[in-house]
C-alpha cells in the first residue's frame, strides 16, 4: 500500500462500524440540507421541461455506508416531491447511483434497499445502482447523463498523501510543519479537486449541479482545528513508539490524506478549472462531538464521554487505513483509540473543538 492512502471504512454493522459511528455525519447532511434545497429549485428553473422528462438522474459520490447512505436519496427525493406538489406536476422516476471504493460495504447498503422502497411506497419510482470507482481517477457515468450530483465529507480526503515529505515529525500539517509539507498538501488538493471537477463537468447536463460538502477553513493559516483533532491521534501513535510497540519509521513514513482547504481556495480552483460556476458557498462549525450543543465553545459538557465518542467516530474511519500501513493486531487498534481518547479527553477539558465545514452548490457551464 502508498502510505497515506484511503482504504476503507469499517464495514458491517457492529460496535466499531462506520454504519453505527456515523452520526457526526448525519449531522452534517441536515446543515447542509438548506443549500441542496435551493440547488434543486434552481435545477428545476435551469433544465427545460424539468421535471417532466421521464428521469431524474443524480449520483452520491462517496456514499459510504450505513443509514446516512439512503437517508441522502430520501432528502433529495422528499425536496423534488414538494416542488411537485408546488407546481402541480408529476413526480420524475430517479436514477439514484451510489458510488465509493470498491472496497466500501455496498452489500450492507443493498441488504437495506428493500426497506427504504417500502418506505417511499407509491410516492416515487426510484431505481438504484452502485457504482465502484475513485472519483478523481475517471469518469464514472456515461456523457451528459447526470441532473444531479452530491457528495457530502469525501473531497477532502485527497487520492493519496502528498509524496516526499519530510522532516515533519507528524501525521499532518502541525504548527512546526515545514512551509513545503503545507504546499505539499496544497498541490495534492489542488490536483484532486481540479480532476474531479473536470470530469463531473463532462457527466452532468448543461446546467446541471453539484452540491459539495466538506471541511475546510476559515483563515488563510494551515493550522486549524482539523489539525489539531489529527495531532491528537499523532501524539497517540507516538505513544504506542515510547512503549516499543511500534517503530519511528513507520510513523515517519505515514502522512493522513486529508486536506481542509480555505475557502478562497476552493473558489480559486473552481475558477481555474472552469467548468463550473460557484452559486453558492456557505460555512458552518459543528463540534468534533456533534451531541454537544452547548453554544460556550469552551466548555465540553462530559470530556470523557465526549473523548470516547470522538475516538469510535475515527475508528470507523481510519481503522482500515492504519492497520494496513503499520500492521497493527486488534488488541494494538483497541489500545491505539484507548490512548486518542484519552488525549481527545484532555484537550476537551481545556477547549472544545469543532470542524469547520463548506458546502458549495455549483452549475456546470458545458
Amino acid at each position: 500500500m502508498v502510505s497515506g492512502k484511503l482504504v476503507h471504512i469499517n464495514a458491517g454493522n457492529g460496535e466499531c462500524s462506520y454504519a453505527s459511528n456515523s452520526t457526526l455525519q448525519r449531522r452534517i447532511l441536515q446543515e447542509a440540507k438548506p443549500v441542496l434545497e435551493d440547488a434543486i429549485k434552481k435545477l428545476f428553473n435551469n433544465i427545460g421541461d424539468f421535471p417532466k422528462s421521464s428521469c431524474f438522474n443524480m449520483a452520491d459520490l462517496g456514499c459510504s455506508s450505513g443509514p446516512n447512505t439512503l437517508f441522502t436519496l430520501s432528502n433529495i427525493i422528499k425536496i423534488v416531491q414538494v416542488l411537485c406538489d408546488e407546481k402541480s406536476c408529476k413526480m420524475p422516476e430517479f436514477q439514484a447511483y451510489l458510488n465509493d471504493l470498491p472496497d466500501n460495504d455496498f452489500n450492507t447498503i443493498f441488504k437495506s434497499i428493500p426497506s427504504f422502497y417500502g418506505d417511499l411506497k407509491d410516492e416515487a419510482n426510484c431505481f438504484i445502482s452502485g457504482v465502484p470507482g475513485s472519483f478523481y481517477e475517471r469518469r464514472l457515468f456515461p456523457s451528459k447523463s447526470l441532473h444531479l450530483v452530491h457528495s457530502s465529507y469525501s473531497l477532502h480526503w485527497l487520492s493519496q498523501a502528498p509524496e516526499k515529505i519530510e522532516n515533519n515529525n507528524s501525521i499532518y500539517i502541525t504548527r512546526t510543519s515545514p512551509p513545503q509539507v503545507f504546499e505539499a498538501y496544497m498541490k495534492q488538493f489542488d490536483k484532486d479537486f481540479s480532476r474531479f471537477l473536470q470530469l463531473r463537468s463532462d457527466e452532468i447536463v448543461s446546467g446541471g449541479l453539484m452540491v459539495l460538502t466538506f471541511v475546510g477553513r476559515s483563515i488563510p493559516d494551515p493550522y486549524g482545528s482539523l489539525s489539531a483533532f489529527l495531532e491528537l491521534l499523532s501524539k497517540s501513535l507516538v505513544d504506542l513508539i515510547h512503549e516499543g510497540i511500534i517503530e519511528q519509521a513507520k510513523l515517519d513514513s505515514f502522512n493522513f490524506p486529508l486536506y481542509a482547504p480555505y475557502n478562497e481556495e476552493v473558489e480559486k480552483i473552481v475558477q481555474m478549472e472552469g467548468s463550473f460556476d460557484v452559486d453558492t458557498i456557505k460555512f458552518f462549525k459543528v463540534n468534533w462531538d456533534e451531541r454537544d450543543n452547548i453554544n460556550d465553545d469552551d466548555v465540553c459538557f462530559d470530556a470523557y464521554s465526549s473523548g470516547k465518542h470522538i475516538a469510535r467516530t475515527m475508528r470507523a474511519i481510519s481503522e482500515q487505513m492504519l492497520v494496513s500501513h503499520f500492521q497493527f493486531g486488534d488488541s494494538i487498534v483497541d489500545y491505539l483509540f484507548e490512548r486518542y481518547a484519552y488525549h481527545l479527553t484532555c484537550h476537551l477539558l481545556v477547549q472544545k473543538g469543532n470542524f469547520f465545514n463548506i458546502v458549495i452548490s455549483l452549475t456546470n457551464k458545458k
